[in-house]
């Protein structure tokens, strides 16, 4: 643990002889803000080496000197209880910044000061950040800057980062605090507990003496946290905010989805398929792999940057207003019902993004068993590479409607997190307490054009990174496949029901069949998305295209392929077909990457369990939801 051991042993190697300054600070007091207005445009974010946590760093160029610039994770002290913690502790204790900015909230600035009395006794200089002075004057909360620089004994410079006011002063007191001496180094005891009460006793002192609040006073934020907290009203307003979420995706992103797919397959694989007939006309299979390969499968794929650009834009928002802290809330009522723990509500909400740092974040999570039950239930959170399947198919099979079809699988799979859990604690975890939800809620805010737009672009450039090495990898893959006769024919000339891919998808078809959807495109589609989500649409586009390569293939003429053949694999009730299909994909295995996370997290043992839990799981509720729709008559 950092809060016992002797400062002297670096945990960062000093790359170019640049300093390293941190940011730390409890979660939601505009740390990242701060960071991002520190680093402009030059932020990266990953994982730490030889750790699953994410950091922001930056090279930062101040008063001429580069200096290396820590974005650490939200921490509440340096006695820490989750590898989150753990990280920035041990790289601000155990000598390894050359100086840190403790960044406090001056509208709660009795829950920060404990932190930055744990700091006062490291061997960096240290600087504080007072940030939220605007939220502190709504509130009618008076800080004495001054008063409170002479009780800690450290420069405190007031600081609006989302305005950028202060920043500079910010910076000019890094560069120095970079030339002040190190303290000796000792040992820190930080979980003492004699030292703790002192330590509280401290904080009540110096809130006597800084803090005025005779004109203390209710907020708009209170006031609107009484509805959108509330365990009824608070659910609608949250259930009413996605719906509008994703009914506003959808609507906005077709016509944008129109025009690239006639770009990309009309125009690009026109263009393409001209140049390769006339610079190698005895070669058809170049054109399959190029044309109804590559571009057919990709180029489809990619129609679907518009549907995540304005997702990720509208859910930035939504972040930035301070809106999702409350959701967060919202949905702890639902983690009682599943049994989950309060701490296990932040993986499951990364998972929303993408499964495999969920599983990865588990890690935050305290209780050995409680990270195991998470690890097993993030699959089930719908990934934004299921959003793009969703979308594809909804906006096929249902039109107008499609935002709703959507919104309900994102229902779906929420309910399908409490139901496997529930199911996870009765077979493996019975009797494990849970523990609570604590959680800082910012005060509501106008969004920043700037962040929006830099936040959501940073998620689409991620899910493009992702996707795009996974899906050409698997088109080749899958092309090679439908090239490899088993029915006589030669090499990519043979059809693709006659290849090794037809027959391993006509094989598998069958299993499919009490859920409406035994057509064998559809079935080799879902075992590509084994892989990656995001290829069951180029598997799709490219087995279907090459299929009939005559003809001339775009989005219209995949989206008829697919309502004829789910018509007859169901037997003319293609409606309850395509919902228990969504259902399936919504439940089953996201993709391997998710389960290396998991063999990693947990061992080969659960992760095998939760593939085969998953798929058995997605099968029985998918073959339910066909069966009822169609016994109640849904064609």
């Amino acid at each position: 643990m950092c809060s016992e051991c002797q400062s002297g042993t670096s945990v960062i190697e000093h790359t170019l002889g640049r300093p390293v300054v941190a940011l730390v600070g409890r979660p939601n007091v505009g740390k990242s803000t701060l960071f991002s207005r520190l680093a402009g445009v030059h932020r990266k974010m990953g994982n730490w080496p030889a750790t699953t946590v994410e950091v922001g760093t930056s090279i930062v160029s101040i008063q001429g000197r580069d200096i290396e610039l820590l974005d650490l994770p939200g921490t509440s002290s340096l006695s820490p209880v989750s590898p989150d913690e753990q990280l920035a502790c041990d790289l601000v204790v155990d000598e390894g910044v050359d100086a840190v900015v403790a960044v406090v909230d001056a509208s709660n600035i009795a829950r920060c000061l404990y932190l930055v009395s744990q700091l006062r006794e490291i061997q960096a200089p240290v600087v504080v950040a007072l940030t939220m002075g605007d939220v502190a004057d709504r509130r009618g909360i008076r800080v004495d800057v001054e008063a409170l620089q002479r009780e800690l004994g450290l420069p405190v410079i007031p600081v609006v980062p989302r305005s950028g006011q202060g920043v500079e002063a910010v910076r000019n007191a890094i560069a120095s605090a970079l030339d002040e001496p190190h303290r000796p180094h000792r040992v820190l005891h930080f979980d003492d507990l004699e030292q703790a009460d002192e330590r509280l006793r401290w904080v009540g002192d110096v809130m006597a003496t800084v803090i005025d609040r005779s004109d203390e006073r209710s907020t708009l934020t209170d006031r609107v946290d009484r509805i959108v907290t509330a365990p009824l009203l608070g659910t609608v307003v949250l259930l009413a905010v996605l719906w509008v979420v994703f009914q506003a995706t959808t609507t906005l992103a077709s016509p944008v989805q129109g025009a690239l797919d006639d770009l990309i397959n009309r125009g690009l694989g026109g263009l393409v398929s001209g140049w390769i007939n006339a610079i190698a006309p005895a070669s058809p299979w170049l054109r399959g792999l190029v044309v109804d390969g590559v571009i057919a499968g990709v180029g489809t794929l990619l129609t679907f940057l518009p549907v995540m650009s304005i997702m990720f834009l509208l859910l930035a928002l939504l972040e930035d207003s301070g809106y999702m802290s409350r959701a967060a809330v919202v949905a702890d009522h639902l983690m009682r019902v599943a049994g989950l723990p309060g701490k296990a509500l932040l993986p499951l909400l990364v998972g929303f993004g993408c499964n495999v740092p969920a599983v990865s974040s588990t890690r935050s999570v305290g209780d050995a068993r409680h990270r195991l039950l998470t690890g097993l239930v993030v699959p089930f959170t719908a990934c934004s590479a299921r959003l793009a399947v969703y979308v594809f198919v909804a906006g096929i099979f249902f039109g107008d409607r499609a935002g709703t079809v959507v919104f309900l699988m994102y229902l779906v799979s929420i309910t399908l997190v409490v139901m496997g859990s529930m199911l996870f604690r009765l077979a493996f975890f019975r009797g494990i307490p849970r523990e609570p939800l604590l959680i800082e809620l910012p005060p509501y805010r106008l969004p920043t054009t700037k962040y929006v737009f830099a936040d959501a672009w940073l998620r689409v450039k991620g899910f493009l990174q992702e996707a795009g090495g996974i899906v050409v990898s698997t088109v080749l893959i899958v092309w090679l496949l439908m090239s490899i006769p088993l029915a006589g024919g030669g090499f990519a000339q043979t059809p693709v029901a006659d290849s090794a891919y037809g027959a391993i998808s006509r094989a598998v078809a069958p299993v499919f069949a009490p859920a409406g959807f035994d057509d064998w495109h559809t079935a080799g589609a879902l075992l590509t998305g084994f892989v990656a989500k995001e290829v069951v649409i180029s598997s799709w586009a490219q087995n279907y295209a090459l299929v009939d390569s005559t003809r001339h293939f775009n989005r219209a003429s995949l989206s008829a392929d697919l309502k004829r053949d789910f018509d007859r694999s169901s037997g003319g009730h293609s409606t309850a077909a395509v919902l228990a299909f969504l259902v399936f994909l919504t439940a089953y295995t996201p993709c391997v990457a998710t389960v290396g996370a998991q063999r990693r997290e947990f061992g080969w043992r659960w992760a095998a369990t939760g593939v085969v839990s998953q798929l058995a799981f997605a099968w029985l509720i998918a073959v339910l939801v066909y069966q009822v729709l169609r016994l109640i008559g849904v064609s």
